[in-house]
């Protein structure tokens, strides 16, 4: 196992205080989003996840030249509190012509929309000092499948990747898979098909994946599992801890609140593979409960770190030897009862 090091952690601004509810009233006001980054630090964490109009809102209205303008302004907010931009995301899922897809729509010009505004996104994060994209392909699926010629769509795909790879020469690419939800069936619903699409590409080695642990879960996958995989290959850009409630709509729960077995492997399979090492950030996409009032609201911010690090306590006090004798006898109904014994802190 790699020698211990420290972790730095991430969140997107979408994370605090958005309490809007489908179902009901808004639970508590928003937070405007250039009033978040001076929480970030107090709360322990240094790295923010952007989408392309967090950055820049209202980006499809504005010439290049004010896009960039804007992006230099947040450039600077960054710099004053000691942040670093993770990530910037396309949002390819709110516009009027990605509703049936974006690179996979069937329609071409809404697929020169999505192209168009890749590029803008990559612009951003080049002016921000960042060079990791990250795909999440919400909306390229279908609700039947002979909406679409799905070998098609994946072509398409891989042509976006490449192109995105040609476009800028320095970023990498982690593609964030889901299984569902907003499209009934996505493409690339797991880390699998995203190494798939990556070793596929003409730079495989700019092209990884972004695991989130409500997606694994969603897909009836281990996290943990799944996370082993993408660093078996070296593969795995970052992480979105959270937790999730069963195959229910994505909760976005405190990390191992709901799962906290689930929890303690996904941390020691990074633990065990020195991930962090070379900078990776523990990325959070943590939403606060419904019901939760106040404002701004970070508590659930604050619970899913402390989680994640009496996690890391607890792995790095396995008794490893113990382990190994345990799994050298194929006495699996031990090793069980130690783990569990050990979360529970029982001697």
């Amino acid at each position: 196992m790699s020698a211990p090091q420290s972790y730095r952690f991430s969140f997107g601004p979408w994370n605090i205080s958005e309490g809007a509810d489908p179902f009901g009233p808004e639970v508590r006001p928003a937070f405007a989003h250039e009033d978040k980054y001076a929480l970030y630090r107090p709360l322990g964490f240094e790295g923010v996840q952007f989408h392309d109009d967090d950055v820049v809102p209202g980006m499809d209205d504005l010439t290049a030249e004010q896009i960039l303008r804007k992006a230099g302004e947040v450039k600077t907010m960054l710099s004053n509190q000691g942040l670093t931009p993770e990530f910037v995301a396309p949002r390819l899922w709110f516009s009027e012509k990605t509703v049936d897809g974006a690179y996979t729509s069937n329609s071409a010009s809404d697929r020169a929309y999505a192209w168009e505004r890749t590029q803008k996104c990559i612009d951003i994060a080049r002016a921000i000092d960042c060079k990791a994209i990250v795909l999440w392909l919400s909306r390229e699926g279908t609700y039947i499948r002979e909406a679409k010629d799905a070998k098609v769509a994946y072509e398409r795909l891989l042509e976006t990747v490449n192109r995105m790879l040609d476009y800028d020469s320095n970023i990498e690419i982690w593609i964030e898979p889901k299984p569902n939800e907003p499209t009934d069936q996505a493409y690339v619903p797991t880390i699998g098909h995203a190494i798939a699409l990556a070793f596929a590409s003409k730079d495989h080695r700019r092209v990884k994946g972004l695991i989130e642990s409500a997606h694994a879960l969603l897909a009836g996958l281990d996290p943990s599992d799944e996370m082993a995989f993408a660093l078996a290959h070296d593969k795995l850009g970052s992480v979105h801890l959270n937790d999730q409630n069963g195959l229910k709509y994505d909760q976005d729960k405190n990390f191992g609140g709901a799962n906290l077995r689930v929890g303690f492997n996904q941390v020691r399979v990074l633990e065990e593979a020195g991930y962090g090492s070379r900078g990776e950030f523990i990325g959070l996409d943590v939403k606060a409960i419904r019901t939760q009032r106040g404002c701004p609201v970070t508590d659930h911010l604050k619970a899913s770190r402390e989680i994640f690090l009496h996690l890391v306590d607890k792995v790095r006090a396995l008794d490893r030897p113990l382990i190994e004798q345990f799994r050298d006898a194929r006495d699996y109904e031990a090793l069980e009862l130690y783990i569990v014994r050990h979360l529970l802190g029982v001697k």
